[in-house]
């Protein structure tokens, strides 16, 4: 029995560092499709989505199996309850790099952004596929010091997505009101899929430590 259940807990972990894998590039290819109108990189993104949806689902029907056939309980139990929610997080950041691809297919063959912006985005999208990358490592090798790492990462996000506002909100914006509620729901998706990784470090946190982190 135990033997199954290390075999089932492997399992679940090369599907959660496949799925954070899956989201990483899907918001690669996002933000290419958002910042170069390509039409096939969007597209590519919407239809992969249910790859990482397809994960998710078969991440919670073994992690409920799991639970009926065998009932861990300890460490055992805190690892299959961190599998559901970090495999939740993860499926959130695919949607959101999705909504980016949307986006950018919605202006085709215009940028969705205008070229004052795409600094900006640029930035936000390489902060957001470092934390990606960090969330996939320390899924593959579990890590509480690199986890940690995200909270920094995430302020600079933040940081990032006030500045956005401060462009959107000024005075000699000259791009009328469609363009910047574009561009508000982008920093959004970008802020949100930073926020959804820093949840899954924080779980990973628990299951190394077994302690909940508190939010500064």
């Amino acid at each position: 029995m135990r033997d199954e259940f290390q075999a089932d807990l492997q399992a679940v972990s090369h599907q959660l560092v496949e799925m954070a894998e899956g989201v990483r590039a899907a918001l690669r290819q996002a933000t290419r499709a958002l910042l170069t109108a390509d039409r096939r990189a969007a597209e590519s993104v919407i239809e992969r989505d249910a790859e990482i949806d397809g994960l998710y689902r078969q991440i919670e029907e073994r992690v409920c199996d799991v639970l009926a056939r065998q009932a861990p309980v300890a460490s055992d139990l805190r690892a299959m309850i961190t599998a559901l929610h970090v495999a939740a997080d993860l499926e959130r950041m695919g949607d959101l790099a999705e909504h980016v691809a949307k986006t950018a297919l919605r202006r085709h063959p215009s940028p969705a952004v205008p070229a004052e912006l795409r600094p900006v985005f640029t930035d936000m999208a390489n902060i957001a596929d470092r934390m990606a990358g960090k969330i996939a490592s320390v899924l593959a090798r579990p890590d509480a010091d690199l986890a940690a790492e995200l909270d920094g990462d995430d302020d600079a996000m933040d940081d990032l997505h006030r500045g956005l506002f401060g462009v959107l909100l000024g005075a000699d914006w000259p791009y009328g009101v469609e363009t910047a509620i574009d561009a508000t729901l982008l920093g959004r998706f970008y802020e949100r899929f930073a926020d959804h990784a820093v949840n899954s470090a924080e779980h990973v946190v628990y299951l190394i430590t077994g302690e909940t982190v508190t939010p500064a």
